[in-house]
């Protein structure tokens, strides 16, 4: 039944669901399909078109400098592909989610910690790991942090994030990590989910989304939130410098408004992961414009409301998961 129930959630309220669209479209010169990356890697593995026959590993890894890591699940293994955030301090590593592959497949998450950290450190140091939200493909890799030395697993629900970080009214409240010299700013952004939520790293100056804004087709749950949520997440980036915003997907391809359908194990043509800060603030601006629920479509991404019956279906789900 919880098979049953997960495939029915991915279908229908997932995060890369993809109906008619109607035409609200949104573009600027700041726009660009063309690479305009802070990162250095430009071209993620991207999958294959015979997946049976591909060799390609279980995950991409890019290291950005030597405290920051994102690893990309392979397309092959997980057509969701999502992205998991590493990130270190002088006494603690926050992972940000734990992908899509869980117990039923052979990829073991803290063992690539360990070998892209190594086990001193990892065992030396404070291992936090959080999700972005609550959708399994961001979880499904929890596992393997069950029992191990000085790790602290928050659960992808508004309630365990509540009592750990003491959040008295969510949304409205933001709370720090302090990783020993790298503090994290943690900002509640529900609206794709409730427990949705987005991490700012000033090492880098990153704002990292999870599945509130990333170069894809992003379906929302409660348009009143989300509208808070991303007014919250620009007035920050005024107030707070920011050289890219991250999500957990691609989906998009680097030709604008056009993507790649749910379940697609091959994007040879993907855009590029960060998108820009000005993207965030034109975001914003169209939905003070648009009061209602309506689907809005960037060059980089595409705002989509969830119909009654997928939000039906999506809390049905998570029901039988709690």
């Amino acid at each position: 039944m919880k098979a049953y129930i997960s495939l029915l959630l991915l279908l229908l309220s997932g995060c890369s669901i993809h109906t008619e669209r109607t035409l609200n479209t949104y573009s600027t010169n700041n726009e660009t399909s063309l690479p305009n990356t802070v990162l250095t890697k430009l071209k993620w593995h991207h999958g294959a078109q015979n997946c049976d026959a591909s060799q390609e590993a279980a995950h991409d890894i890019y290291q950005h400098d030597a405290s920051t890591y994102i690893i990309r699940q392979s397309k092959c293994l997980t057509y969701e592909a999502p992205f998991i955030y590493v990130l270190v301090g002088q006494q603690a590593i926050l992972v940000l989610d734990t992908g899509a592959l869980g117990k039923g497949t052979s990829y073991n998450l803290y063992q690539t910690l360990e070998k892209l950290l190594g086990k001193k450190q990892l065992s030396d140091k404070e291992l936090l790991v959080i999700h972005s939200h609550g959708h399994s493909d961001h979880h499904q890799g929890d596992w393997v942090f069950d029992g191990q030395p000085n790790t602290t697993l928050i659960r992808p629900s508004k309630t365990a994030l509540q009592a750990y970080f003491k959040f008295k009214s969510w949304p409205d409240e933001q709370a720090l990590i302090d990783l020993g010299g790298r503090a994290l700013t943690i900002l509640p952004t529900p609206g794709h989910q409730e427990e949705s939520l987005s991490i700012y790293d000033p090492h880098n100056k990153w704002l990292l989304t999870g599945d509130t804004l990333y170069p894809g087709y992003i379906y929302i749950k409660d348009w009143d939130a989300y509208k808070y949520s991303i007014n919250k997440l620009s007035q920050f980036a005024k107030d707070n410098a920011v050289s890219a915003i991250l999500g957990a997907h691609i989906e998009m391809k680097n030709v604008p408004k056009q993507y790649y359908p749910i379940g697609s194990t091959y994007q040879p043509h993907e855009s590029h992961l960060d998108l820009d800060v000005i993207q965030l603030h034109m975001l914003n601006d169209a939905l003070h414009t648009n009061q209602a629920p309506t689907e809005l479509v960037f060059d980089r991404f595409i705002i989509k409301p969830m119909s009654l019956f997928q939000k039906t279906i999506s809390n049905l789900a998570r029901w039988f998961k709690d």
